[in-house]
């Protein structure tokens, strides 16, 4: 896993972009230059009271500006996420990253970037990674894969979907059908007849474990990013380990850490409870 910083990230703007969903751009010191697409920061309250972190993906890194956007929701009244939803620009918070290993793109293969709700938004750096050529596994001269976004929403609140639109050809699935097509993203693949040769995903378990399902009968490589509770973000409390094929050197059981082996991890690698 790649150096991680301790910083007091200064707060550049905040935006609603729908119901309790939130885009907050921080200036940081040296968090922006060492991140990679895929990974997150653990985020603190400036609320003495709430001692743990609350681990959220990374939407955008800008290296040039020393930048990262994070896309998130706030997940109730009271809650740390709902202290950060009332930051103003200059504000200032401490966050520790970049965390965990983020994507590793496969040079050449035509890709589905797959999201499920707040899974959608760490795939969109993604999607800016690899046309830009930098993303991880990507070295000089390896041909840039084609790529097709797969969103999936509750409903016609499709938070960020202009900007996935801006840097591939992009397709939709909302659960009550108001845009795209009605269901999930398993379904918007068969309705518009997309193929790929693998899978870079982000979202809820039931629909990570549809896409590897898919990916095995398909003959696919599958690479997923794990939405899980987090505690400490670093690996020590092994509060969000996951079953996994091959026991792990750290604990010598069948578990990974999400927080530091992952979140990303080669699908046929875990098991999806």
């Amino acid at each position: 896993m790649a150096n991680k910083f301790e910083e007091l990230a200064v707060v550049v703007s905040q935006e609603a972009l729908g119901n309790g969903i939130f885009d907050l751009t921080l200036q940081t010191k040296d968090i922006a230059a060492a991140a990679k697409a895929g990974q997150f920061v653990s985020v603190y309250c400036n609320d003495s009271s709430k001692l743990l972190p609350r681990p959220i993906s990374l939407c955008g890194i800008d290296r040039e500006k020393g930048t990262i956007r994070l896309v998130y929701r706030v997940t109730g009244e009271g809650t740390g996420t709902e202290e950060f939803s009332k930051m103003k620009e200059g504000d200032s918070i401490r966050i520790i990253g970049p965390l965990g290993n983020g994507f590793r793109v496969l040079p050449g293969k035509r890709a589905f970037l797959i999201g499920g709700g707040i899974g959608v938004p760490p795939m969109l750096q993604l999607a800016k990674d690899i046309r830009a050529g930098v993303a991880q596994g990507l070295e000089n001269g390896q041909e840039i894969p084609q790529i097709q976004a797969v969103m999936g929403y509750r409903d016609a609140e499709t938070f960020l979907l202009e900007e996935f639109k801006e840097q591939c050809k992009s397709y939709v699935a909302t659960e009550n059908g108001s845009v795209g097509t009605q269901g999930n993203v398993i379904d918007a693949i068969m309705a518009n007849k997309l193929e790929a040769d693998v899978i870079y995903a982000c979202g809820p378990t039931p629909m990570l474990r549809a896409l590897k399902a898919l990916a095995k009968e398909r003959g696919m490589e599958c690479f997923i990013s794990m939405e899980e509770r987090m505690a400490c973000g670093i690996g020590a409390c092994l509060a969000c380990v996951c079953k996994t094929k091959e026991k792990d050197g750290h604990s010598n059981v069948n578990n990974r850490r999400i927080c530091m082996d992952g979140p990303v991890f080669r699908a046929e690698e875990v098991e999806l409870q």
